[in-house]
């Protein structure tokens, strides 16, 4: 599993014109589910996203985590994060999860953060989404859940 994390001080996702998810302060989640991707995934990604300490404490230190200031997410499902561009000049997205999985895993991954306490919002999984952000530093972070980088 994989995720591109961007501290927000803003953001939506729409769909068709609509607004399908909408988010004050907290982090953007672009998430990829992989196809050997398990619960355990699951459970380092919200682990690791909900505690991340990127936002600023008095002292302007990233000292601060999304539970502590009390943010939202706003998740997206996006399985392009699972290409691999090492060869060639296009991406091959064999490592992506099958479709009915990956929404399986994301609607978990989803309801993990819900049941944090987290506010979540979200896009459309496998439709075209419009993503509207305005990155707060602009802080962006790349997480693995099989931490390969």
């Amino acid at each position: 599993m994989r995720a591109v994390i961007q501290r927000i001080s803003e953001g939506k996702v729409t769909v068709g014109g609509q607004i399908t998810g909408e988010i004050q302060k907290g982090l953007l989640v672009y998430l990829g589910v992989g196809h050997e991707d398990t619960i355990d995934d699951i459970k380092y990604m919200v682990e690791k996203i909900t505690n991340l300490r990127i936002f600023e404490d008095e002292n302007d230190k990233m000292n601060l985590s999304l539970i502590d200031v009390g943010g939202k997410l706003l998740v997206v499902s996006q399985f392009t994060l699972m290409g691999d561009c090492r060869k060639g000049r296009r991406p091959s997205f064999i490592e992506a999860g099958r479709p009915e999985e990956a929404e399986k895993l994301y609607e978990m991954f989803v309801d993990y953060c819900r049941n944090q306490g987290i506010e979540v919002a979200t896009g459309v999984f496998q439709t075209h989404m419009m993503v509207h952000a305005i990155n707060d530093g602009p802080v962006t972070m790349l997480i693995d859940s099989k931490k390969t980088f």
